[in-house]
């Protein structure tokens, strides 16, 4: 309170000091309502201490692009569990916009959470160029974009090494085939199924050299319908296990339906068909949302391109369903173990196409730019890439 004038005699001050005294008894009862007013003032010619402590760091505004539902039981429902995960850690309630379109919608929707967000995630591929162009006119906005390649100075990407879990799925669809014949319900003919339809490829020659990966692309994502009759078509053809690259367990359910194999992505997708469930390769997205976020309140943020593997836990292996034998689990265990610890590498030649061509010379590794880049399908595959 400020120091009231000399003027006024001792008894009014005494007066008016009284009213306040009994004012503030009848007010007790609205002290929570009062509670957000300022602080009791300190004595003239003292110092506080909280007047003289910084501020805590006000924490960053998060928002996240999703290209399907958080229910989806797959690729969404992973990065939300890491949203959830984020949120936990750091105690920060982030947004998000599901359902958003690889299309002039999504420019239109990560802009509008530009205007009020210091970071976006974006999480699929197909929004790659629209997050480029939304951070060229948000400077001050921090751009993370899942799976693509393409970076600025406020625009880095996060992946991971999805192909080292395909790899391992492969080696257990390989001993569960009875006829060498396998299904892989692709996504899309991109760079990223491409590479996961081969590692699983390769995976499965390891153990069965004769194997045999009927591919049909559904051009979609998450669309149960379209995928489920894409898994029964290959079952039609004679394969006998199946693996698939969309969110949806629709694979699996028709596999449940003729008594084979499958696996689905991204997530442990076992309840489905707990009999039926081969494995796939999950994502753990949370540690990296943790990890990024802390750089950008911490102001050690840089843009680049991250990369998280089986080693560092953001690839992770499903567990294995009810019918796999012991025998099968551990071969594939086995094979983990070598992969994490850099004794097997996926992508190490000699490895041919479908096509006749050698592709990796014989000891040669490929670069993950190579990787993230290819275009060819592996020896055994039976298909194209279509444009």
């Amino acid at each position: 309170m400020k120091k009231r004038g000399q003027g006024f005699t001792f008894s009014f001050v005494l007066m008016f000091l009284m009213a306040l005294v009994l004012a503030g008894c009848g007010s007790n009862n609205n002290a929570a309502s009062n509670a957000t007013e300022a602080p009791a003032a300190t004595n003239a010619g003292t110092t506080s201490e909280a007047a003289t402590t910084e501020p805590a760091a006000e924490k960053p505004t998060v928002a996240f692009v999703y290209i399907g539902p958080p229910g989806d039981g797959g690729y969404t429902y992973q990065h939300d569990q890491g949203r959830l995960y984020m949120e936990k850690e750091l105690g920060i309630k982030a947004d998000f916009v599901e359902n958003v379109p690889e299309s002039a919608d999504a420019e239109r929707i990560i802009t509008e959470l530009a205007q009020s967000h210091d970071i976006v995630f974006t999480t699929s591929f197909g929004y790659m160029d629209f997050t480029l162009s939304v951070a060229g006119k948000f400077p001050n906005v921090k751009f993370l974009h899942a799976s693509g390649y393409k970076t600025a100075e406020n625009m880095g990407t996060y992946f991971g090494k999805n192909y080292q879990a395909s790899y391992l799925s492969g080696i257990a669809a390989g001993k569960m085939t009875k006829n060498n014949h396998l299904g892989y319900v692709g996504a899309f003919p991109i760079s990223e199924v491409i590479y996961n339809l081969n590692a699983f490829t390769l995976g499965a020659q390891s153990v069965n050299p004769d194997i045999k990966v009927d591919v049909v692309w559904t051009n979609t994502w998450y669309d149960p319908a379209t995928e489920r009759q894409a898994a029964i078509s290959l079952l039609d053809k004679g394969a006998d296990v199946l693996l698939a690259y969309q969110d949806s367990p629709a694979t699996l359910q028709a596999a449940k339906e003729r008594g084979a194999f499958a696996g689905g992505n991204d997530s442990d997708m076992s309840k489905y068909a707990p009999d039926n469930y081969l494995t796939n390769p999950v994502w753990n997205w949370g540690p990296y949302y943790v990890k990024a976020v802390q750089s950008v309140m911490d102001g050690t943020w840089k843009s680049g391109q991250y990369s998280g593997d089986m080693a560092d836990g953001m690839v992770e292996l499903a567990p294995f369903g009810n019918k796999v034998p012991e025998d099968v689990k551990q071969l594939v265990e086995a094979a983990k173990a070598k992969i994490i610890s850099g004794e097997l590498d996926v992508f190490t030649g000699p490895i041919s196409d479908n096509k006749g061509n050698v592709v990796v010379q014989e000891g040669q590794k490929l670069t993950l730019e190579e990787v993230l880049s290819m275009e060819w399908l592996a020896k055994g595959v039976i298909g194209t890439i279509s444009k």
